[in-house]
Parts: C-alpha cells; structure tokens; sequence
C-alpha cells in the first residue's frame, strides 16, 4: 500500500486530525541538518522513485474513502530537485485531481508553482516550511533546498490562484532560528494558518547538528540535557518550549493567523496542521 494511514510514530504528543499520507519519492535530497527521516530511511538523503508507482496508486485510489485527507508528504518532500524532470508529483495530482481526492501539500520547494493549474481544481491546501528567512541560515540548514524567498513567493501565487495556504515555521532553534521570529513570521503573514515546532533531535541529528554548528550547539546541548526524552527524541525542557510556543502563539494569533503546534504537548486551533483548510 502507498496511501498508509498518518502515524508520527505513535508519538503520545500528536494531535493531528486522523489522515492518510503518501510519500512519492523515497528520500529527499535538501539534505536538512536536523532532518528525522535519516533515522528510518536507508541513504535518506538520495532520492529513489517507487517502482508502479501510479498504476498502483490509481489502483488504490479507486477504494479510497474520499471524506479522508491524503498528506503529501512528512517522510519525502513531494518536490526534491529531480520533480523538475520527472513530474511524477504532478502526475499523482492529476491523479488526485481524477478521483476527487482531498489533499494537503507540504514542501520546502518552490517547484509546485508549476503545479499551480491543476492544484487549484484541487480540494487542497498548500503549505510551505519555513524555518527561518534568513537566507545564509536557511543554506547552512536545508543545504539543498530553494531559498525561502522562492518558497515564499511561490505560495503567494497559490494563495492569488485561489488556494488556501498555510506554513509551518519549523524547527524553532533558540539562539538561531527563534532570532528571526518576528521577520519570517511578517513574511507569512499572508497565510491562513502556521504551525511551529521546536527542534527534536535524535542520535543522528543531533551528530550533524554538532558537526556543523558546534558554536550553537555549545548552547544548546544543555538545555537538551536537562529537557525530555520522548518516542526516541531529545526534547527542550517542557517550560523552555512553553515559553517559546505561548510567545509564538501571541504574534501568530494578533496577526489573525490560526496557530498550530507539532508534538509539543501546547495547544492548537482549530488544527494542528492546518487540514482544516482543506476545503470538503
């Protein structure tokens, strides 16, 4: 089965509304530091497309119960840079587009731009991660991703084609990320909802994180050790994140964004992830 139900790893801090996720490509190359999927996907960092991907994908798509929402991606990106030449993401929402299937779209990728005519027949909503604007910090973290101002860009397309679009600003580093808050959030304030997440690190995350930003992590690593262990992560300190989550939550909500928090154990409204957007 392709379409598998969304299961965060039976997470205790998940509060996501019941969905199905896809992953078209097994893999993503933007190749993020302090990306999770290292941790269960063999050479993660390559990009492999499915063998019969869309035959079968049709074939379950004709059982689909379609009141549900099919989530690409939280494994994959759905645009890692080889989408450009092979366009199998855009022939999954054509797909989608055939069987009227519910969708959401999550991407640190400005590539679903092209996208933009068939995901708005879509019952969908798109979304983007941006973890912070700053575009020297952006390339250290995502070194392989577009920039945050074509992401950024891109999605205001989608949202004057109609769409309705959200983001996550995701993961919030102290002494990093949490600097630029206030200027990425201005960035998005065109969007309908956003969802913030602080950094989780696991064994090998936390390796990279430590190789590549050993300055930072001389700060970091402390609260680490002091915060919580949880499904296999290493959490900040539960009072750290709270304050952290309430002061993003104050400026997401004056700005008259709906908020969302992932894993955190913080509240959200109306969703955490934003399905509520997905139009019925």
């Amino acid at each position: 089965m392709y379409i598998r139900p969304f299961d965060p790893w039976k997470s205790k801090l998940c509060t996501c509304p019941f969905k199905y996720t896809l992953n078209v490509y097994t893999g993503c190359d933007h190749a993020c530091v302090y990306c999770y999927i290292t941790s269960y996907i063999p050479n993660a960092f390559r990009v492999r497309t499915k063998e019969n991907l869309l035959p079968k994908l049709e074939r379950e798509l004709r059982k689909f119960d379609k009141h549900y929402i099919i989530a690409l991606s939280y494994s994959s990106d759905p645009y890692p840079t080889v989408e450009r030449e092979l366009g199998i993401t855009r022939k999954v929402l054509e797909l989608f587009k055939k069987h009227n299937v519910r969708c959401m779209l999550l991407t640190k990728s400005d590539i679903f731009e092209r996208d933009l005519d068939i995901l708005s027949e879509l019952k969908c909503a798109v979304g983007v991660t941006v973890t912070t604007v700053d575009g020297r910090k952006a390339k250290l973290l995502e070194p392989n991703a577009p920039s945050p101002k074509a992401r950024i860009r891109a999605l205001k397309r989608a949202k004057e084609a109609g769409i309705p679009v959200y983001a996550r600003i995701d993961p919030i580093i102290p002494f990093y990320t949490w600097e630029d808050f206030d200027e990425t959030l201005n960035a998005l304030s065109f969007v309908s909802h956003i969802t913030v997440s602080t950094l989780k690190l696991r064994t090998d995350s936390k390796k990279r994180m430590l190789a590549k930003f050993p300055e930072l992590m001389e700060k970091l690593w402390p609260l680490y050790e002091t915060g919580e262990r949880i499904g296999g992560y290493y959490y900040l300190p539960r009072e750290f994140r709270f304050r952290i989550m309430k002061e993003a939550e104050r400026k997401i909500v004056a700005k008259g964004i709906t908020f969302g928090s992932c894993r955190e154990g913080y509240r959200s409204f109306p969703t955490c992830d934003g399905s509520h957007l997905v139009p019925p």
